[in-house]
């Protein structure tokens, strides 16, 4: 195994790249990887992207937004469930904020599956957390 991890300049990742990831992750179970316009979006609009790669195979990736000042929000966590346990999850989320700045705050909702790794890695649970979910809304009485 000759693991690699980089920072992607846009577009590095192609989306079909992305969506492989994600699905041998399972965080495609949460993501619209069934639209390619999406995919391209969430890849051409994030601040950071880091990768872990094997012998050019994508088997982790790690995408943020930031505002490089104040928050950093990492959007997406994804090690391919064959590599997982091997530190690459931590390893992507320590370039990450990195890359964003280690003065801002990282911020992470956890998939179902993972919310039992991220106190493994010293990250803190926040109580909270506040999402209006996507698509339409009903109107506010």
């Amino acid at each position: 195994m000759a693991l690699t991890y980089q920072l992607e300049s846009h577009p590095a990742i192609t989306p079909e790249e992305f969506v492989d990831v994600l699905t041998r992750s399972t965080l495609a179970e949460r993501r619209a990887v069934d639209r390619p316009d999406a995919m391209l979006g969430m890849l051409e609009n994030a601040d950071v992207i880091a990768t872990a790669r094997d012998d050019g195979r994508l088997v982790g990736v790690s995408r943020a937004l930031t505002d490089r000042h104040f928050c950093t929000y990492l959007s997406d966590l994804a090690v391919d469930v064959a590599y997982q346990g091997r530190g690459i999850g931590r390893e992507l989320i320590r370039l990450t904020h990195e890359a964003a700045g280690r003065h801002t705050t990282l911020i992470l909702l956890a998939a179902p599956k993972a919310r039992t790794y991220y106190p493994h890695i010293g990250m803190e649970p926040h109580d909270s957390c506040w999402v209006i979910p996507a698509g339409p809304r009903p109107e506010a009485s």
